[in-house]
């Protein structure tokens, strides 16, 4: 198997290994930043039960809220593929955009400019420091691939989308996709 580098826009896919780990467990994170002084992801496949209408008063669409991860969980955030409507996005790669003018996003949301296959909401964010993300690596916690999805992933969001991965990289990994999520319930 290649094994690729963390780099902005890549796939982390946990290891069968994370079974039992609250925050990670079966996850497929975006990384959304890595650098030097650390790295920042949103978990693609755990949906919450609030719909970003239910925690911004002034969005009146129920657009799906997903949980990015442990870190700041009070917090808001938001990835995107029309960078040409929300001014002061930072691109991530492939034509994936995170955060901008959030007033604006707003109003394009309510004007039904935007829809939810433009956009995606967490709460909070998955964050490692600086080399905490190579230790994790190391020690065979995730697997890194290259976003083939490219600005598409933003639909990718069902819980089957780990499942969907294992039967891709095949081998022992194959094994684990028919897994239950929590082994002792078997």
């Amino acid at each position: 198997m290649v094994h690729l580098k963390p780099t902005k826009g890549k796939l982390l896919i946990a290891e069968p290994s994370l079974t039992g780990d609250v925050s990670f467990n079966r996850s497929i994170v975006l990384l959304a930043e890595h650098n030097e002084e650390g790295s920042v992801g949103f978990i693609l496949n755990k949906p919450l039960e609030y719909q970003i209408s239910d925690l911004v008063n002034e969005i009146s669409i129920p657009f799906q809220v997903y949980n990015g991860g442990p870190v700041e969980q009070d917090n808001l955030y938001f990835i995107h593929k029309v960078p040409h409507l929300i001014d002061n996005s930072i691109e991530i790669s492939d034509g994936i955009y995170w955060g901008g003018d959030f007033d604006k996003t707003v109003d394009l949301i309510n004007q039904k400019v935007i829809s939810e296959d433009d956009i995606r909401f967490f709460l909070g964010y998955s964050g490692w420091s600086s080399l905490q993300l190579d230790q994790e690596l190391s020690s065979k916690s995730w697997i890194v691939v290259t976003n083939e999805y490219e600005s598409q992933i933003i639909k990718k969001s069902s819980n089957a989308f780990w499942k969907e991965k294992m039967v891709e990289l095949g081998g022992d990994y194959l094994l684990w996709s028919n897994a239950p999520e929590n082994p002792s319930l078997n």
